[in-house]
């Protein structure tokens, strides 16, 4: 029991530290393919960012709150503008991060497996599903 405790743990991997915002951009995504980002310049991780009209701080509130009812979600770092989660998957752990972009009326996303090189698109899969839990939620939190 103890091995498979540890199997579990050993999934997870570490927090990596380096992410966060730099001057407007999000991390770029490693040349593997297990990472998707609204930024990303080839087209093997490029991801539509999330869209909103209206008041963007509204939108972020929004995004927080169509995040904060995932069970699936925890939320790591907030702060003006930059939303840091850990999504879990049965054994494994991916980071996705979200930053408010005001000037462009949307919210860049990235979102990247901690361990291995193939996620078999679940990372692009689940940004997909926030987006339509984004886009049908309501505008007014």
């Amino acid at each position: 029991m103890a091995i498979g405790l540890l199997g579990i743990v050993g999934c997870a991997g570490e927090r990596p530290n380096n992410l966060g915002e730099r001057d407007g951009r999000l991390s770029a995504c490693p040349a593997s393919p297990n990472c998707v980002a609204s930024q990303a310049a080839d087209e093997g991780h490029r991801i539509a960012p999330l869209t909103f009209t209206g008041d963007p701080d509204a939108a972020f509130v929004r995004l927080r709150l169509v995040l904060g009812k995932r069970a699936d979600t925890t939320i790591i770092d907030e702060r003006g503008g930059y939303l840091r989660v850990e999504l879990r998957t049965l054994l494994f752990v991916d980071d996705a991060e979200f930053l408010l972009d005001r000037a462009h009326t949307v919210i860049h996303v990235r979102s990247a497996s901690r361990l291995g090189y193939s996620d078999l698109g679940k990372n692009r899969r689940r940004m997909e599903e926030i987006r339509r839990e984004y886009s049908h939620s309501d505008p007014k939190p």
